[in-house]
């Protein structure tokens, strides 16, 4: 199962690497120098065979023989005269890489193949073997001058022009590539995905912590323009992710039912503070009263998505420099409270973790149902781990292919340390093919009889304001 599940997550990988292979195979074939075999075959047998007994110590004697004889056929003894009578250029050496004999078990047949790029060529050099190995091998066997020879080199079949080419064999070339290159480009994957530090999918997060995976909210390269999409665009794929992130957030720890929460993440750029404003949103479109909190006071960039006044603040209240209604700021339409981080403090930490810090929270719990906290990254800093012990736990979020499992294990065991409670994880940023096309399904309202959305240069739709006889909900599949 996890080999399969490599092929799911790589299977780029491993096309890419079969294509390549088959590639270089096709091109190899197509480059390579086309070559001819001309075959010929002998029978050896012994002179002397008039008994029953003779024949059978002769054809034991034979048998014994070609095997020999398949060896000669290679040595400049033979190959000499070879060269001499067909003419070719080419020395014993080289003549021998082009000769193969062969002698077929328990027989007495050899049989002799000769490749070259040329099929007359090839056919020649057949020819000379064949007038030449006989003679050979009788002056070899014959034991004086005067003597015959006790071994019979008999043609059987006489070498003939090759019509069609032996190699290149583009098919089995073809095949063959394939397979070698799918075989190549699994263990490429295996090789990736065991060299890969960054964690990418639920299976991922699953195998590191007993956190409940909370949600997956899929990339949007326009996210960066678009950062409150619940705004934006409400019915896309990834307003709708969102949503389901805020009904699964009710199930958790349901007996003590967390409403002080800390949004945080391993490292920056995982999509935290997008991700704390559009639950936020989420929220308070269900009717909650909802107070969502500038947490990060070092980097501070929730206000900017949500357009508003950051000029005081947390922080001023921290200090007694303002009261806490001062500088809460509503916003939108529902029940959406916001609370700024007002001025960069030197001593962040040792403010989120005051008694005063305490205080608000606790007033911010008297007011509100939820009260959500954009906190700082874990790794680079302690304040989120300090405001996890003031709250009802914390939500991490991981960016997919942007925190590595080295360090998403650092920043969880870092709230094991304090006796911190995670309420579960967000995986942010994940690729559309890796959640399927349950985000790609979105709805849209529009009045009977109004003109069709129309897109705007930003690619968002925008609603036509006709005025409606009888609404609808017409259900798209994009």
């Amino acid at each position: 199962m996890a080999y399969v599940q490599i092929v799911r997550r790589r299977w780029r990988t491993l096309m890419a690497v079969a294509l390549g292979v088959l590639a270089a195979s096709a091109i190899m074939t197509l480059l390579a120098t086309p070559k001819y075999t001309s075959n010929t075959q002998f029978f050896v047998s012994t002179a002397d065979s008039a008994s029953s007994s003779q024949l059978a110590q002769g054809g034991a004697f034979t048998q014994q023989r070609v095997k020999s004889y398949s060896l000669l056929l290679l040595t400049p003894k033979l190959l000499d005269p070879v060269i001499a009578k067909s003419g070719v250029s080419d020395s014993p050496t080289e003549l021998a890489r082009k000769i193969t004999a062969t002698t077929p078990p328990d027989s007495v047949v050899i049989d002799v193949s000769v490749t070259d790029p040329s099929p007359t060529q090839a056919r020649d050099v057949a020819q000379a073997i064949a007038e030449v190995f006989p003679t050979v091998i009788a002056d070899l066997e014959r034991v004086s001058p005067d003597a015959d020879s006790p071994v019979k080199v008999t043609l059987v079949s006489a070498p003939m022009v090759a019509t069609a080419p032996v190699s290149p064999h583009p098919p089995r070339n073809l095949a063959l590539g394939l397979v070698l290159g799918i075989l190549a480009g699994f263990g490429a994957a295996v090789v990736k995905h065991l060299l890969d530090t960054k964690l990418r999918t639920k299976e991922d997060v699953e195998g590191m912590t007993n956190a409940v995976v909370l949600g997956g909210i899929p990339y949007d390269d326009d996210a960066s323009k678009h950062p409150l999409i619940i705004q934006a665009d409400p019915h896309a794929g990834r307003a709708e992710a969102f949503r389901s992130l805020r009904t699964n957030l009710q199930f958790v720890d349901a007996t003590e039912h967390p409403r002080v929460i800390v949004v945080t993440s391993s490292i920056a750029g995982e999509g935290k503070s997008t991700t704390t404003a559009n639950l936020a949103l989420a929220m308070a479109e269900s009717g909650a009263n909802v107070c969502v909190v500038e947490g990060d006071l070092r980097r501070p960039r929730l206000l900017a998505y949500l357009g508003l006044e950051g000029s005081v603040g947390l922080t001023d209240v921290l200090i007694g420099r303002y009261e806490l209604d001062d500088v809460l700021q509503p916003f939108g339409a529902h029940s959406l409270t916001v609370l700024g981080a007002g001025a960069t403090p030197p001593n962040p930490s040792e403010l989120l973790g005051s008694t005063a810090m305490r205080d608000v929270l606790d007033e911010l719990r008297r007011r509100f149902d939820f009260v959500l906290i954009d906190g700082a990254p874990v790794l680079p800093v302690t304040d989120s781990t300090v405001l996890t012990r003031l709250t009802d736990g914390a939500i991490v979020v991981a960016g997919s292919g942007v925190v590595t499992k080295d360090q998403f294990e650092h920043a969880l065991e870092t709230f094991q340390t304090v006796n911190g409670v995670v309420l579960g994880v967000v995986l942010n940023r994940v690729p559309r093919q890796n959640r399927g096309a349950y985000y790609d399904y979105r709805y849209e309202y529009r009045p009977e009889g109004a003109v069709s959305s129309r897109r705007t240069k930003t690619g968002r739709r925008r609603k036509n304001e006709d005025d409606a006889t009888r609404p609808r909900r017409d259900l798209v599949g994009s």
